[in-house]
């Protein structure tokens, strides 16, 4: 044991960092060539299995960061609204498997542990002349991309696919206003306007597939619509959602209900419209400002300042 610790202080931390290394990368080729024999085996035995190693290499690093995201997941996700506002902010992003929550923990925790390996290889060889302090700034750095990054990425899914929606819904009003007119009921002219609107909104397709399928499954309709509109997290949704229930509860028509709310649909996009129209002048003072009249300035001076400074050299 003593000669053991007089080898640890004799040898620099580079070096051991260097040790380090290869023990991890000689212990990953190793795991990755007694599975790959494995794999090689279970190929000859059974034909089949050659397409489930190729779906198995294929999910590899969702793999990895599921077994990382569900051991920390007791630790990140502490109780039961944490998990369900995670599971809520995901679904709106777009993913909907059951095991996203792991994906998205085991991600974070991936982004904040791996750039720090990479730092600490990196920087005797690269910055070591920089004092030890910038070493910690660069690291807190890191970690706080890595923690937040995610979740910015996650933030900027939901934003991009409730653009979306917000245009699709409009015209999902006035498909469903035409097929519950045209006879149909209301939820098979859900599915009907699911496929039609396939090819120009596919997400908001999907989730009116999916509100198809709950209908299908028995679920109430007022609660397949809430549903829709949670996981939309549009106003309009709820609105929607709110005026189906009560067309349903006091026993009103629901195509004259439709019918009318299709027409705020279509004036609340024209006041859009016009807003963005009404502020684009004041969004452009800026850009005038900064790069059209400096120009524009000495365009008009430049010929002055010329004439001036040839009057005055001449005198």
């Amino acid at each position: 044991m003593e000669q053991i610790a007089s080898l640890l202080s004799s040898t620099s931390p580079i070096d051991l960092l260097i040790f380090v290394a290869i023990l991890l990368a000689g212990a990953t080729l190793v795991i990755f060539q007694t599975n790959s024999g494995a794999a090689r085996i279970r190929e000859r035995l059974d034909p089949d299995e050659k397409t489930k190693v190729k779906a198995e290499k294929k999910a590899a690093l969702p793999g990895v960061l599921e077994s990382i995201g569900k051991k920390s997941a007791n630790f990140l996700l502490t109780n039961t609204a944490a998990k369900s506002a995670l599971r809520k902010r995901l679904i709106m992003a777009g993913y909907f498997g059951k095991n996203a929550p792991y994906w998205y923990t085991g991600a974070r925790i991936f982004c904040l542990i791996v750039p720090q390996i990479i730092l600490l290889i990196v920087w005797p060889g690269f910055f070591s002349h920089l004092k030890p302090l910038y070493l910690v700034y660069a690291s807190l750095g890191l970690a706080v991309i890595g923690f937040i990054g995610p979740s910015f990425y996650l933030d900027k899914c939901i934003s991009s696919r409730q653009m979306e929606y917000r245009d699709g819904f409009p015209d999902m009003m006035d498909l469903l206003v035409a097929c519950v007119e045209a006879g149909l009921s209301l939820d098979a002219a859900v599915g009907r306007v699911s496929e039609e609107l396939v090819n120009r909104y596919p997400n908001l397709a999907d989730h009116l597939k999916i509100l198809t399928l709950e209908l299908r499954a028995g679920r109430s309709r007022k609660d397949a619509w809430q549903s829709l509109s949670e996981r939309l997290g549009l106003d309009e949704a709820r609105s929607l959602a709110t005026m189906l229930r009560q067309s349903e509860e006091l026993g009103t028509s629901i195509g004259q209900t439709l019918r009318i709310f299709s027409e705020e649909m279509r004036e609340k996009r024209m006041l859009t419209a016009e807003e963005k129209a009404l502020a684009l002048p004041a969004k452009l003072v800026v850009p005038l400002i900064l790069f059209v009249f400096p120009s524009l300035l000495g365009v008009l001076l430049l010929p002055a300042i010329v004439r001036m400074m040839w009057v005055m050299a001449a005198s």
